[in-house]
């Protein structure tokens, strides 16, 4: 198995005045490249402190997180910063796109961030938005484009400097669901064509679906995996 990210043994509890609250119990999971990964269970079931944890926006209390063979939690800020950008994609249940740019610039962004030459984001971009079906919308602006449109941006934004994986949090949480099905389709066509990798925290059923695995938490511990 290739695996893309690992944790081993994560702990997350957080303290407010005198009182712990343990979110993570000892969580160890692969995430093997080339597949979709759903993670499932209740609101307070430890998902997204989880994926956080695991794309390096969130520190465990314990236990180490791999990106490859690197254990990005030993990495000072600036070098994990830029392992994030570099390698791991974010989709969330909210675009977060930048209001002010459009579709095709906030594509260019994380790529600008990343060093790349504006030329040579433009037409990653542009190769990007032809993938998520939104040529016609390069040059709007979020408050121009529908909702479906503004998530499929997101995911093209996610996808702008190749990541080894995208990890999305209720990326069809704000969706009606047609418009969760093209996202839904997206995400196998990503996988299929473009050997993208995927974990996805949802409560959609038809996301699960599309999974290649799913893995059930509980109280902040794995059930199945």
């Amino acid at each position: 198995m290739n695996t893309i990210i690992s944790c081993n043994n994560i702990t997350r509890v957080f303290k407010k005045d005198a009182n712990e609250m343990k979110i993570l119990d000892d969580v160890s999971l692969q995430i093997e490249q080339n597949k979709i990964t759903v993670l499932v269970g209740a609101s307070g079931a430890g998902k997204s402190t989880l994926m956080h944890i695991l794309g390096g926006l969130d520190k465990p209390t314990a236990g180490e997180v791999f990106v490859g063979k690197k254990s990005i939690y030993k990495l000072d800020d600036n070098s994990l910063s830029e392992k994030r950008n570099k390698e791991i994609g974010f989709i969330f249940q909210f675009h977060h796109l930048l209001p002010e740019f459009t579709a095709l610039e906030n594509i260019n962004i994380p790529q600008l961030i990343n060093g790349t030459g504006f030329a040579d984001a433009t037409k990653r971009s542009k190769e990007l938005l032809d993938i998520v079906g939104l040529t016609e919308r390069a040059e709007h602006k979020p408050a121009e484009l529908s909702g479906g449109e503004q998530q499929r941006v997101a995911v093209a934004r996610a996808l702008a400097n190749s990541p080894k994986i995208v990890l999305a949090d209720e990326p069809t949480g704000n969706l009606d669901s047609k418009n969760s099905e093209v996202i839904h389709e997206l995400f196998i066509k990503l996988r299929n064509e473009y050997n993208q990798t995927f974990l996805i925290v949802t409560h959609n059923p038809e996301l699960m679906k599309i999974a290649d695995r799913v893995v059930e938490m509980k109280d902040g511990i794995i059930l199945t995996a």
